[in-house]
């Protein structure tokens, strides 16, 4: 698979302090990429710098092999999907939230409600789509987050730690539904999680961010059989335990 994503020699800062540092790093075409580490630890600016809400110190991100700076805006935007942890629905119906994207982009009106329905169905809450946003539980509400990021048909889709509000039994039955949708539909996807669990059943590979430093990057098999420095183990070790 080619690299649709790549990262050469990256610095983001907040004021003076450096958050997020990466030499060179390659997200391929299609990958399910997990990333895990500590509160803190700069997952969240990663996100943020691939969805280029946070413009980088120093370096650059490579979209398709062009930088992010030389894309123009609006184009960028609509290659990407961004799950944020809570699901930010507007005071309207499921479908309307779903396809509020679709609306301001201008797809055609049937085009647009076919579109809503394949993913509704593809989440499983199609019976929800007159139901308002304000009477549905949270992992409802998130099953919508996720039919509007994926409905625009993204090339790249962004998660933070989407289901982390979410009770045990709920997280536990949404994370066996993406997953599933996720090995089906082959498209590339980041999903930043502080779960060991969340991070072995959705990736493909892991990356291991810590103290604003990309630390290894692997299958979790290979992590935990050969951790890249004693930071790294302990870690791990506090995530199983």
């Amino acid at each position: 698979m080619s690299a649709l994503i790549q990262i050469r020699d990256l610095v983001m800062r907040r004021g003076k302090r450096t958050v997020l540092a990466i030499d060179s790093f390659e997200i391929l075409r299609g990958e399910r990429l997990t990333v895990i580490g500590p509160n803190g630890s700069g997952k969240s600016t990663f996100l943020l710098a691939l969805a280029h809400l946070l413009n980088p110190a120093s370096g650059e991100i490579l979209f398709e092999g062009k930088s992010l700076t030389h894309w123009d805006e609006l184009k960028y935007r609509r290659k990407i999907s961004f799950v944020f942890q809570d699901p930010l629905l507007l005071d309207m119906t499921v479908e309307q939230n779903v396809g509020l994207g679709l609306k301001f982009r201008g797809v055609e009106k049937d085009e647009a409600q076919a579109r809503i329905m394949k993913w509704l169905k593809q989440l499983g809450i199609e019976s929800l789509a007159k139901r308002r946003a304000g009477q549905l539980s949270g992992g409802e509400a998130q099953r919508v987050s996720l039919a509007r990021a994926f409905v625009l048909e993204p090339e790249l889709v962004l998660l933070d730690e989407p289901f982390s509000s979410l009770d045990p039994p709920t997280r536990a039955k949404l994370l066996d539904d993406l997953s599933a949708l996720l090995a089906e539909d082959h498209r590339t996807a980041i999903f930043v999680t502080h779960n060991l669990k969340e991070a072995t059943q959705l990736g493909s590979r892991v990356a291991v961010v810590m103290e604003g430093k990309l630390r290894q990057v692997g299958t979790i098999r290979q992590i935990k059989a050969k951790p890249a420095d004693e930071t790294v183990a302990v870690f791990l070790k506090e995530l199983t335990n």
